[in-house]
């Protein structure tokens, strides 16, 4: 074990908050046992304190520390994809802080899949309360550079992993009821799970949903979240190219981010092209908005994306536009 491990363990145990890299984007740790240290997730991001944690587990053994009346396929779909980017939603134990589930029975657990978090979670032998570590609502961080940026002196420890290899959240999953039913798209699809339990789950979206559900809070799911302080806006690629032509004509500065190369150059038009595969795109796209929301322009505009491959993509681009313009 490292030094730099052994002290963000220790850091952990104190109370303190830990930042560290996940295969999805960086989290911002707090022993989840600690309803004060988990506070100060709160305190540091602009949280708001009804909105549930996930809390990170060293392995699957651990579920049941903090899970009761854990269905066969939870079980199963842990096997299948852990360590990776799904969080399961499952009944708590008793013992689980309010602080973590924002005070519903329900709590959401996952193991992450890169080596320096669960080495760091071996080493403190607990679960770690991590949403990402970042300011509320505003772009995921998927480099330390970018906690840097955006937490600073509010944290204790930042471990340095490298760049998010996935690049965007965990699917998450809920197993709570008769159900299992995706609130959250990620990589990992409702077919990759529906392939592993035989049936392909509901989505939260669905009309058929239990009302119980489609209100059930969970992380990374409200309308406006992953946004950008320049206002941006999702455009078909063949819009395009007149709505640059008639932005030029009104001397506006535009950021645009695409799978193609520009039409044509202009001096007013930044122009951005991302991967043509899913997978690259999600791994590129919040170091793409924050480079893009850095340059001052007066809207980014993004190739909106379509098909089943695209829509955890998608999912994250709508809640970003809905949120994009503000200064908090």
């Amino acid at each position: 074990m490292s030094a730099e491990i052994e002290r963000a363990a220790s850091l952990l145990r104190a109370g303190e908050l830990v930042a560290f890299p996940t295969e999805t984007v960086y989290g911002l740790g707090a022993d989840a046992r600690n309803p004060a240290a988990v506070a100060k997730i709160f305190a540091a991001k602009g949280r708001p304190a009804d909105h549930p944690l996930i809390v990170h587990l060293p392995d699957a053994t651990h579920l049941e520390r903090w899970a009761r009346d854990i269905p066969e396929a939870a079980w199963v779909l842990a096997k299948a994809f852990w360590p990776g980017p799904l969080t399961l939603i499952l009944k708590r134990q008793p013992d689980v802080p309010d602080a973590v589930t924002g005070s519903q029975d329900t709590v959401g657990l996952r193991v992450p899949n890169h080596p320096l978090a669960l080495e760091l979670l071996q080493a403190f032998g607990a679960g770690i309360a991590a949403p990402s570590a970042n300011r509320f609502g505003r772009i995921s961080p998927t480099t330390a550079d970018h906690v840097r940026e955006d937490l600073g002196d509010a944290v204790a420890l930042i471990l340095d992993g490298g760049p998010c290899t996935v690049g965007i959240e965990s699917t998450i999953i809920d197993m709570s009821g008769p159900r299992t039913i995706v609130l959250r798209p990620g990589m990992l699809s409702a077919i990759d799970i529906g392939r592993v339990l035989g049936r392909v789950p509901m989505s939260a979206d669905d009309p058929l949903a239990p009302p119980a559900v489609r209100n059930t809070r969970a992380p990374g799911t409200l309308e406006a979240h992953y946004a950008p302080r320049t206002p941006l806006v999702l455009m078909p690629d063949d819009s395009l190219p007149i709505t640059l032509r008639n932005a030029i004509v009104q001397q506006e500065h535009v950021a645009v981010l695409a799978t193609f190369p520009a039409p044509f150059g202009h001096p007013l038009i930044e122009w951005h092209v991302a991967p043509t595969d899913p997978a690259g795109f999600a791994r590129d796209l919040y170091a793409n908005l924050r480079m893009l929301d850095a340059l001052g322009c007066t809207r980014i505009i993004v190739q909106k994306p379509v098909g089943q491959p695209w829509q955890a993509i998608h999912d994250r681009l709508k809640r970003a536009a809905a949120g994009s313009g503000g200064d908090a």
